[in-house]
């Protein structure tokens, strides 16, 4: 006679996989801790045990460097079309389609106007989700309009990089948005409006050969990858081991291509404080509703 009559069968609703609901838990990529991911999306995907960056989309980089309800999209309707009909392993238009649909973004970047810390700037964001944040006619208009606002604002500007380069699929189209950016650029620059460049995770190609690198400063989040051409096509190239480190944010900070490197959940705080620095007391530090009482002040006196 068995000592048990009846035998008990698990709880599939327990320990069945595929009944726990996706994103529940994460892996950090560089500590391996199983993190809660509500508490890795409060922390801006810093890993709160390593400290480790994980990359964010280009609203949750909105949501950490501007003022809560004060960020104004622009441009949001512009959206790329496939002047080359280019295709390789798949259309270039079902690429499109496929990161929209993803991010929920018309193109690689997210551009508009807001406060930071009470600053009223224009920033433009890459989204390196987004065909990897790549560098189209679309996404440089955007960022040409942003700065052109800029210029017309007397707003200082930012512009986050996250991305591959240049997007090939639109071939010199998207090389052009070098020159056009960079040359935008240049009229801020001998109006003196600040540009402050952040770089994050990674930032490489026509990118980092053209707005990204002409900021008045520079900033990168940690261990962030800057480059023209990655470590491996370099090691490739010239047949040698590349330094530990090399074209990572630290190394770059110390070899002169890069002012700093800031933490993600400081950086809204140091930019502020560069900005205070570099316009002082002018007027493109107002706030939007000071510099428009100042303004009828000034109508009505006249």
């Amino acid at each position: 006679m068995s000592w048990f009559s009846k035998v008990k069968k698990p709880l599939e609703a327990i320990t069945s996989r595929d009944k726990i609901p996706e994103g529940i838990w994460k892996k950090c990529d560089e500590c391996k801790a199983i993190i809660y991911g509500q508490e890795l999306d409060n922390n801006f995907q810093v890993c709160p045990k390593c400290g480790h960056h994980h990359r964010l989309s280009a609203r949750e980089r909105i949501r950490l460097l501007i003022d809560e309800g004060t960020f104004q999209e622009k441009d949001g309707e512009l959206a790329p079309n496939d002047p080359l009909k280019f295709r390789d392993s798949k259309k270039y238009k079902d690429r499109i389609a496929e990161s929209k649909k993803k991010t929920g973004l018309n193109e690689s970047a997210i551009s508009g106007s807001g406060l930071m810390c009470n600053r009223p700037v224009e920033i433009a964001v890459l989204d390196f989700d987004f065909i990897g944040g790549t560098l189209g006619s679309v996404a440089g208009e955007k960022i040409t309009r942003t700065i052109e606002r800029s210029i017309r604002s007397r707003h200082p500007a930012i512009i986050v990089s996250s991305s591959g380069g240049a997007r090939m699929q639109e071939g010199i189209f998207s090389l052009m948005q070098m020159a056009k950016t960079s040359s935008a650029l240049g009229e801020l620059d001998e109006l003196k409006i600040p540009f402050i460049s952040l770089l994050a995770h990674p930032v490489t190609g026509g990118v980092s050969a053209s707005f990204a690198m002409l900021g008045d400063v520079i900033i990168a989040e940690p261990k962030a990858l800057i480059g023209f051409a990655g470590p491996r096509v370099i090691e490739e190239t010239i047949r040698e081991q590349l330094p530990e480190g090399f074209q990572r944010s630290e190394f770059m900070m110390d070899h002169g291509f890069v002012d700093m490197v800031v933490p993600r959940l400081e950086l809204k705080e140091t930019m502020a404080k560069l900005l205070d620095h570099m316009c002082g007391a002018i007027a493109c530090l107002l706030p939007l509703e000071s510099k428009e009482d100042s303004t009828d002040s000034a109508k009505s006196g006249a």
